[in-house]
């Protein structure tokens, strides 16, 4: 395999951990992105140089060259690397090759829940010492890295479907949390094409691998092969989570195995759906062969993963929580995690994430807000789609008004923007959750910014 590699955007949560897994294994790595991160830093830190600008001449005549789905080929850099005959590898080519060079593979995939999945598992097995490798999609908060090279046994990652490239990983043991329609654009008989898709990913892995499918989902429970272990809150499925307490600080709970008790567990995450996460990391280590006696306690200290309804400031008795729901689902999901805020204001801040997501899930974004008191719709994050007419956040909006009782907003601009016209309506005890995949992440920065400049004109 090459040891030199050219990534185009390479400051993006997904495309910086494995840049930073190959710079630490000897590789010499560089790249580009349109705008400076914390990711970049990071990546220079451990001696890859990164350019800020994509230009053709910044691209190596001897390197191999990464790039995700979200590149096109007028890309000056991606048309520079086909005019020197380089191999382009989409990132899913770079994660596999990581995945064979010798470890046990642990795989998270789904609609939902597989960056939490994934950096659960990656955060367990740190804590207990059993030094993994990982290469997941965002920052584990606690460890304050994506990825890691390390020589322990396991190797964990999320493995994405979204452009089906999925089908190319062989993992040994695999979770599918669910699956639900989404990525249209890509997925054009929707969930009939990702099922399709998914077939094709089991039928390929090894004859011996396991595939553990969330038996309280009815695309993932329809994934039947001799290779499928269940998992779900109901009595039937395999592992089983069992008395269930949702408590103000904490959910505890009891995991049986084939109807024998396996452990208790304990979790500081809030909502159902970090019940099943914390389920099918315990039956992934158990499959695997792990104690887990000593990776346990470690699951009551993991506090979510970065933008995952991720608290990211509190000023004035007035919190904002960051996540990156951009499906219906996740939105659901998301604000369900906001029961029980009692005597809160809760403001929930809605980018949608491209026009095809929104034209497509449309009616299912309509019923996907609750146990909310606001909702402000921002302008749309394109992530690099052309607009579709009539599909914009100031229609949808105006039919979210008529579709539910809470009150709605719509803010045109940019995350400045929005942020300059909430900032002077908040008070005490309002809770403030961003919502979405794109530049929503900014909101809290922008918020705290005005709030030291008024800070500022008052002394």
């Amino acid at each position: 395999m090459n040891k030199k590699y050219y990534f185009i955007a390479i400051g993006g949560v997904g495309m910086s951990g494995l840049a930073k897994y190959l710079l630490e294994n000897g590789c010499e790595v560089s790249g580009s992105d349109i705008v400076d991160s914390k990711y970049i830093d990071k990546l220079r830190k451990l001696g890859a140089t990164v350019y800020i600008g994509q230009k053709a001449e910044n691209v190596p005549e001897d390197a191999t060259v990464v790039a995700s789905t979200a590149i096109r080929e007028t890309n000056p850099e991606m048309m520079r690397a086909r005019e020197l005959g380089l191999t382009v590898y989409h990132r899913s080519d770079i994660l596999a090759e990581i995945s064979r060079w010798g470890k046990f593979f642990l795989g998270f995939s789904g609609t939902h829940g597989k960056t939490t999945t994934s950096g659960l598992c990656s955060y367990v097995l740190e804590k207990a010492g059993l030094k993994p490798s990982y290469v997941v999609g965002g920052i584990i908060p606690e460890l304050g890295v994506n990825a890691h090279c390390q020589d322990g046994k396991f190797f964990a990652a999320e493995l994405d479907e979204s452009d089906g490239t999925i089908v190319k990983y062989a993992p040994n043991i695999c979770v599918v949390n669910n699956l639900e329609a989404d990525h249209l654009d890509f997925y054009k008989d929707g969930l009939k094409s990702i099922l399709d898709t998914f077939e094709t990913f089991i039928s390929k892995i090894p004859e011996d691998a396991i595939v553990l499918v969330n038996n309280d989902n009815q695309a993932t429970k329809s994934l039947n092969s001799h290779k499928t272990i269940t998992f779900g809150l109901s009595d039937d499925a395999d592992y089983s989570a069992r008395n269930i307490r949702f408590a103000s600080d904490c959910t505890s709970f009891d995991i049986y195995y084939k109807n024998t008790f396996l452990t208790d567990l304990t979790i500081i995450l809030r909502g159902k759906h970090n019940v099943y996460n914390a389920l099918s990391v315990v039956a992934t280590l158990h499959q695997a062969g792990v104690d887990i006696k000593i990776v346990k306690p470690h699951f009551a200290t993991f506090s979510g993963m970065g933008r995952r309804f991720q608290k990211v400031a509190e000023f004035d008795g007035i919190t904002i929580y960051d996540d990156y729901a951009h499906h219906p689902t996740e939105v659901k999901a998301t604000l369900s995690s906001a029961e029980g805020m009692t005597g809160k204001h809760v403001i929930a801040v809605f980018q949608p994430h491209r026009y095809t997501r929104l034209k497509n899930l449309w009616n299912e974004f309509l019923g996907a807000f609750s146990n909310v008191d606001k909702i402000i719709v921002t302008d749309v994050y394109a992530a690099s789609e052309d607009p579709i007419d009539g599909i914009n956040s100031e229609n949808f909006t105006r039919e979210l008004s008529a579709h539910t009782s809470i009150p709605c907003e719509y803010i045109q601009g940019s995350i400045a923007d929005v942020a300059k016209k909430l900032y002077p309506t908040l008070k005490e005890n309002d809770v403030v959750i961003g919502l979405g995949a794109g530049t929503i992440t900014n909101l809290s920065k922008e918020l705290v910014a005005l709030k030291d400049e008024v800070a500022e004109v008052a002394h």
